[in-house]
């Protein structure tokens, strides 16, 4: 100590350098830190705030407003919005708050139950518009990194990264309907995070942050996103037409299980059971029969006598859902062979012509 207290140069290095390992200015940024932070100050001004004006009476039956509150992602220079349904469903008046704090009314442009996916639109001048590239979901690995940005709890302009947690999950939307391949992620989301991006590592959207399971209400490490596949496939049919034409074969069907073909003495060990056909849809003109008896296997009364779809366009089917999300992925019009085997008897190849199934929510365009 006593040649540094002699030599003032000595003295002025080591108390600089305690000073920058003190503070923490000689730690170098990882190259973690800084993706995240050119990631958030290169997309964040494009995720927006929504705010919805619902109208609900009161315990005396008058109208009083209600606001909710969740996160969009702007998609074009146009003013399209991305979200989820949930956040703009029944809402009498929208409005759209961009990150540099300006506010514009929105309009509903389309609406999926199903994916729980919208689209909103804002007339605002394209360079106050920052859009967020799509990526692709084909791909996505568990362990990949990803970041959340939206406004929870109304806090807006927040990151949150996380990673993959899991792939090809099922979430029931607000409607009932089940939603397939949801992305899993520990990324934090909560309340007003919904209708976020999910981000990978290179900047692009692959999800839109839409549920967490929760026990109490707030993140604990479980949340769900759309894929933006999904959402591509659904999107042009949203801002065209203000809903997505969904396929219709017009018939309940049930699972057939080994036990219960076993108890029933069918030919057959698995398959979809036509339940119930829709007066004059597509099932019932294509000569389909749906069940006519109700018959007791154990505890579960079934409704049987109908078809049994063992395979559509020459592949093997298993179950119900099986089949269903197969007929997801095609558009009305489009041709399908089944072949079944007839309840009391016999194989057929039968060809039927999908229908359109009735939207739940249309919107059309103004």
């Amino acid at each position: 100590m006593r040649a540094l207290v002699k030599n003032p140069v000595l003295i002025l290095i080591v108390t600089l350098s305690w000073f920058a390992v003190g503070t923490g200015i000689c730690r170098a940024m990882t190259e973690d830190e800084a993706n995240n932070i050119q990631l958030y100050e290169q997309l964040a001004p494009g995720v927006v705030n929504i705010t919805s004006t619902v109208l609900e009476r009161d315990f005396f039956f008058n109208v009083a407003p209600r606001e909710g509150s969740g996160s969009g992602v702007v998609i074009d220079g146009k003013g399209y919005i991305l979200t989820n349904n949930h956040v703009i469903a029944d809402a009498e008046k929208l409005e759209v708050t961009l990150a540099n704090g300006r506010k514009y009314t929105a309009r509903l442009v389309g609406t999926d139950p199903d994916t729980d996916v919208a689209v909103v639109k804002i007339e605002a001048p394209k360079e106050h518009l920052v859009v967020v590239p799509m990526g692709s979901s084909d791909n996505l690995r568990v362990g990949q990194k990803v970041l959340a940005i939206g406004n929870p709890f109304g806090l807006g302009q927040t990151l949150t990264s996380g990673i993959i947690s899991s792939l090809g999950r099922s979430l029931r939307a607000g409607d009932g309907s089940l939603m397939e391949d949801v992305i899993q992620t520990d990324a934090s989301i909560n309340p007003g995070n919904s209708g976020g991006p999910l981000i990978d590592s290179s900047g692009r959207m692959i999800g839109i942050n839409t549920a967490i399971f929760s026990p109490t209400g707030a993140s604990i490490g479980i949340g769900f996103a759309i894929p933006i596949d999904t959402v591509k496939g659904v999107l042009k049919d949203l801002i065209e037409r203000g809903y997505y034409a969904y396929p219709f074969l017009g018939a309940t069907l049930m699972t057939l299980t080994a036990d219960s073909a076993k108890a029933l003495k069918l030919p057959v060990e698995a398959g979809a059971m036509l339940v119930d056909l829709a007066t004059g849809g597509p099932a019932q003109k294509a000569g389909l029969r749906g069940g006519s008896t109700r018959a007791q296997i154990g505890n579960n009364i079934l409704i049987v006598g109908g078809d049994i779809i063992v395979k559509v366009d020459g592949q093997p089917v298993t179950d119900a859902n099986q089949f269903l999300r197969y007929i997801r992925k095609l558009r009305p019009g489009d041709r399908i062979k089944l072949e079944v085997v007839h309840w009391k008897g016999g194989r057929d190849t039968v060809t039927v012509t999908l229908g359109e199934r009735s939207s739940r929510s249309r919107r059309s365009k103004s």
